[in-house]
């Protein structure tokens, strides 16, 4: 890598551009799906009733927005369409086939408008995936176009995203939960994590003995590999291929949205052409060679913007080694260089709330039927599908609410919306129990879930088995 270009990263940085533009597009593709739904004009948390509050908070306190202005559900699907077609364009290459600040342009159009819907999603867009995406697309359009090498400093930049991204995740882990230190982590995170995958059953069903190896494969991943992403080539390619494999085995055996898929991605950044043409023979080990040197005008942007990052990550850095270090936070108001992590403590037991309806008038004697969610789990008999990196908000929502309280605004809003056989609400679940129907009643109520043995399956079919604690909301109807 020299001072400032580095010829020999071209592959990394069309992965790092179209890979992060892809999860870009699933990001709006999500929003324009469920956010008028859940955050809309008539939403379970409407925006607009938020913008009226956040508009008596300091600026320096609070995010960019273009909603803060004006909000219409018009408004968010242009955004949204605006979003997936700039990224769209990146997946195809075409703003790279142009002079070095197109790309760059089209990525900070697309971190400006992501961060207006965050910066207004209040808790359907409190995950550390939302800042990390924006940061990342924020970073990435500082690698120019085809014009242009990569710079060597925003290499080095997106290198130091995934250390705080692993580092942070590895030391929140051991400042937290016991499980983690004596290796039992693990006995329990399959069945208990917020949106299970198809194999997460076959993965919880492991020996013992393969799941404490899982948590020391973590701790090495997470505590010790990120510092090999800075050493030399070939070393710095190892280091990203083991961030690789260990993100895809929590693709396999999890739903975590795109967070494991940008991590993939951007652990591409310290892998060099010569390594991926060693592997892979047909992709030429000259990709960078048809680029001029950078031009001055350029190299001041891309410095100026790294003098930015530099400074920012002061805060990070300090959180690292903080005793209370703090989890997916961001320290400024434009939420880049922010510190992250996951998982500090592990879920030993699997509650569901679960939402019944019925259409008999008296609910003391009423048959009482379920809804279905499209991601967490409900019908016993159901396999866990495959979701990531395609964000089901409401779902995640759903799983935290056995962890607080139930007593949330969104969920009793949600309960209402139900009541109505409100549409829109509907098509965000699998099956409502009456279809178009509007129930008498509803009710929320907990059960504990867990998964089933391979004699319990053979024997009942079901993938789950389930025991009913409470009833904790209900029942209600629109007459009370």
């Amino acid at each position: 890598m020299g001072w400032f270009d580095a010829p020999d990263y071209e592959f990394a940085r069309e992965v790092l551009q179209r890979g992060v533009a892809a999860l870009y597009l699933v990001a709006f593709l999500s929003s324009l799906n469920q956010f008028r739904v859940l955050l809309g004009e008539h939403g379970l948390l409407p925006v607009p009733d938020f913008v009226e509050v956040l508009r008596r908070v300091p600026a320096r306190h609070r995010g960019f927005s273009l909603f803060r202005w004006r909000y219409s559900d018009r408004l968010l699907a242009v955004v949204c369409w605006l979003g997936m077609l700039l990224a769209a364009s990146v997946v195809l290459g075409l703003p790279q086939s142009g002079p070095a600040w197109v790309p760059l342009l089209v990525f900070l159009v697309l971190w400006l408008s992501y961060m207006s819907i965050v910066t207004v999603g209040q808790t359907f867009y409190g995950f550390g995936w939302e800042m990390l995406l924006l940061e990342a697309g924020f970073t990435v359009g500082f690698l120019g176009s085809n014009e242009v090498p990569p710079p060597t400093w925003i290499i080095l930049l997106i290198a130091w995203l995934v250390f705080r991204l692993e580092f942070g995740a590895g030391m929140i882990k051991i400042r937290g939960g016991s499980e983690w230190r004596d290796l039992t982590a693990l006995y329990y995170h399959h069945e208990t994590q917020p949106m299970p995958g198809p194999l997460s059953r076959q993965a919880h069903l492991l020996p013992k003995w393969v799941h404490r190896a899982e948590v020391v494969g973590n701790h090495v991943g997470q505590l010790v590999v990120p510092f090999l992403l800075f050493a030399p080539q070939p070393i710095a390619s190892v280091a990203a291929v083991i961030v690789i494999l260990t993100q895809l085995w929590l693709v396999i055996t999890g739903n975590f949205a795109w967070l494991n898929w940008i991590t993939i991605v951007l652990a591409c950044a310290r892998i060099s052409d010569p390594v991926v043409h060693a592997v892979l023979p047909f992709v030429p080990v000259d990709l960078g060679a048809d680029a001029a040197a950078s031009p001055p005008w350029w190299i001041s942007i891309v410095g100026l913007a790294t003098a930015v990052l530099v400074v920012l990550s002061w805060w990070p850095l300090r959180n690292l080694f903080a005793r209370r270090q703090l989890m997916n936070a961001s320290f400024n108001r434009w939420q880049l260089a922010n510190a992250y992590g996951a998982f500090g403590t592990v879920t030993r037991q699997r509650v569901e709330v679960v939402i019944e309806a019925t259409l008999d008038d008296d609910p003391r004697t009423a048959e009482w039927r379920e809804y279905e969610f499209k991601g967490k789990p409900g019908d016993v008999r159901r396999i866990p599908r495959q979701w990531a990196p395609y964000h089901l908000r409401l779902d995640w929502l759903m799983w935290f609410l056995p962890l607080g309280s139930v007593h949330e605004d969104w969920f009793h809003r949600l309960l209402e919306k139900l009541l109505l056989a409100d549409r829109p609400t509907l098509r965000l679940l699998r099956r409502a129990p009456f279809g178009s129907d509007a129930p008498r009643h509803v009710r929320a109520r907990t059960y504990l879930y867990r998964f089933s043995t391979r004699a319990e399956l053979r024997e009942t079919g079901e993938r789950w088995v389930r025991t009913p604690l409470s009833i904790v909301i209900g029942p209600v109807s629109l007459r009370q």
